[in-house]
C-alpha cells in the first residue's frame, strides 16, 4: 500500500503542519517539497537511461541466447537486476517524493537450488512489471526533464532579467535581450517598461513551475505505485495470511481459556465433591447426621458445578443462538448485564453461522465491558443489515474514555473482527457516552 505523507514547506519534516502568512502559490517556489520534486525530475533522466539500457541489453542478450542453455539464466539475471533497480526507484520516490510504497511480494521458490530460483524470478509478476517500468519510464523521464528544466531556467532567467540585462550592452554589443530580429529590424528588451514586463512574465513562469513539476511527478507516483509496488492481489494475500495468524492465535487462546476454566472451576469442584461423598459414605454408619450434612453440602457443590458448566458451554456457543438466532441470544446476554439494556434486532433473515457467532460474542464482550468499566445506568444494542454488511452498535451512558489503541480487550476484539474483514469503530469521549459500532460481512443466509 502506498501512503503519500505531507512535508512541512520550510523544513521538510513529514507529518508537521505549520501556518503560513503567504499563500501557497507565492511560497511554492521556495518550498523544500518543490526542490525535492525538481531534484527527482533531474535524477530521473540519467537513472531511466541506465535502467532502459540495462533492461534492453539483458533482454536482447537473453533472447538471442535462448537457442542455447545460457539464454534463460541471462534472461532471469536481467529480470533480477530490474528488481534491484526497482528497489532503488522506490527508495528514491520515498526520499524525494515522500511516497511510501510497500515492497512487493518476495520470490516464492518451490524447492531449492539454482533452477528453482530462476523459475521463481521468471514466474514473478513483480519482475515483469519492473521490466515494463524500466522501458516505459525513459520517454516520460525525458519529457519531464525537458519541460521542468525549460520552465525552471526561463522563469528564473526572465525574473532576474533586471539584474543582468546590462551584460548585453557591456559585453555582447547589443542593447538588451533580442526579442525579434531579421536583416532590417531588431527588437530588444532594453527600456524600463520592457524590462519590467519581462520580469513579470518570468514571475508568472516561476510561480507556475512548481505546480507543473508537481503534476509531472504525479505521473511518476502513479508509475512507481502501480508498477513497482505490490498488486492488490498480493497485498490481499499478505492481509489474509496475517488474519489467518490472528484466527489461529485467537483459537489457541480460547482453548487455553476453556482448559483453565475447566481445570480451575468445574473440575476442582467435582474433585472436592468426590472427596466429600467418600467421607460421607464412611460416616454414614457411624454418624448419619454428619453424613447427611455432608451430602447436603455436596448437593450444593453439584448445583454450583452444573452452573459453571452451563456458563462455560454458553461461552463456547450458546444453544439459544443456534436454536432461535441473534435476537433471543442477545436478549439473554442483556438480561445478565448489570444495567438495563434495550435490544433491537432488525434482520430479514439469519446470517451465516460463523458470522452470527462472531456477532454474538462481540455484543457479549461489549456488554461485559459495560458491566465492568462503564459505570453506566443504561445501554442499548442495535443490530441491522445494510446491503451485504451486518452492523452492530452498543451504546451506553457511562463515563467514556474507551480506547482501542490502549491494548485493552477492545484491541483484541478489533483483531478478531479484522480477521473476517470486519471493522470496529469506537467513539468514546471522556465523560461519555460510548458508542461502539462493529461491521461484519453478511456472508450469505442460512439454508
Amino acid at each position: 500500500m502506498a501512503t503519500d505523507y505531507g512535508y512541512d514547506s520550510g523544513l521538510g519534516f513529514p507529518g508537521t503542519v505549520r501556518r503560513h502568512r503567504l499563500p501557497a502559490g507565492l511560497r511554492a517556489p521556495f518550498e523544500g517539497r518543490t526542490w525535492r520534486e525538481f531534484g527527482y525530475v533531474l535524477l530521473s533522466l540519467p537513472i531511466s537511461i541506465l535502467m532502459f539500457t540495462y533492461a534492453v541489453t539483458m533482454v536482447s542478450l537473453g533472447a538471442g541466447l535462448l537457442v542455447t542453455f545460457l539464454g534463460i539464466p541471462v534472461f532471469a539475471a536481467g529480470l533480477a537486476g530490474c528488481r534491484g533497480l526497482g528497489a532503488l526507484e522506490r527508495a528514491r520516490a520515498r526520499g524525494l517524493l515522500g511516497l511510501e510504497v510497500a515492497d512487493p511480494e518476495p520470490l516464492r521458490t518451490r524447492g531449492s537450488g539454482f533452477m528453482a530460483r530462476i523459475g521463481a524470478v521468471l514466474k514473478s509478476g513483480t519482475s515483469w512489471r519492473t521490466l515494463l517500468y524500466s522501458v516505459l519510464h525513459l520517454p516520460w523521464a525525458l519529457f519531464s526533464f525537458v519541460v521542468a528544466v525549460n520552465f525552471w531556467v526561463y522563469g528564473w532567467a526572465l525574473l532576474t532579467y533586471p539584474l543582468w540585462f546590462w551584460v548585453f550592452p557591456a559585453y555582447a554589443g547589443q542593447d538588451g535581450l533580442q526579442l525579434y530580429g531579421d536583416q532590417t529590424h531588431h527588437i530588444y528588451l532594453d527600456n524600463p517598461f520592457e524590462i519590467g514586463v519581462t520580469a513579470l512574465v518570468g514571475l508568472l513562469f516561476t510561480l507556475a513551475t512548481p505546480w507543473i513539476v508537481r503534476a509531472l511527478t504525479t505521473v511518476d507516483r502513479v508509475m512507481v505505485h502501480g508498477l513497482l509496488g505490490p498488486t492488490r492481489l498480493s497485498a490481499r494475500v499478505v492481509e489474509l495470511e496475517s488474519d489467518r495468524g490472528v484466527v489461529v492465535d485467537t483459537a489457541a487462546a480460547d482453548l487455553r481459556r476453556i482448559e483453565r476454566d475447566l481445570h480451575d472451576g468445574a473440575q476442582a469442584r467435582l474433585v472436592a465433591l468426590a472427596m466429600d461423598l467418600g467421607l460421607a459414605k464412611e460416616k454414614l454408619t457411624e454418624d448419619p447426621q454428619a453424613a447427611a450434612r455432608m451430602v447436603d453440602e455436596a448437593h450444593g457443590e453439584v448445583k454450583t458445578a452444573l452452573q459453571e458448566l452451563r456458563d462455560l458451554a454458553r461461552g463456547i456457543h450458546p444453544a439459544v443462538l443456534t436454536d432461535r438466532g441473534l435476537d433471543a441470544a442477545l436478549s439473554s446476554v442483556a438480561s445478565r448485564c448489570t444495567v438495563p439494556v434495550q435490544v433491537e434486532v432488525d434482520l430479514p433473515s439469519r446470517p451465516a453461522p460463523a458470522i452470527e457467532g462472531i456477532a454474538y460474542f462481540t455484543v457479549s464482550e461489549l456488554l461485559q465491558n459495560v458491566s465492568k468499566h462503564a459505570r453506566a445506568t443504561g445501554a442499548a444494542v442495535d443490530v441491522w443489515r445494510v446491503e451485504d454488511r451486518l452492523l452492530l452498535q452498543v451504546v451506553d451512558n457511562g463515563v467514556g474514555g474507551a480506547d482501542v489503541s490502549a491494548g485493552s480487550g477492545l484491541a483484541g476484539l478489533a483483531e478478531r473482527l479484522d480477521a473476517v474483514d470486519g471493522i470496529l469503530v469506537v467513539d468514546s469521549p471522556v465523560g461519555g457516552p460510548t458508542r461502539v459500532t462493529a461491521e461484519l460481512p453478511w456472508r450469505g443466509d442460512r439454508v
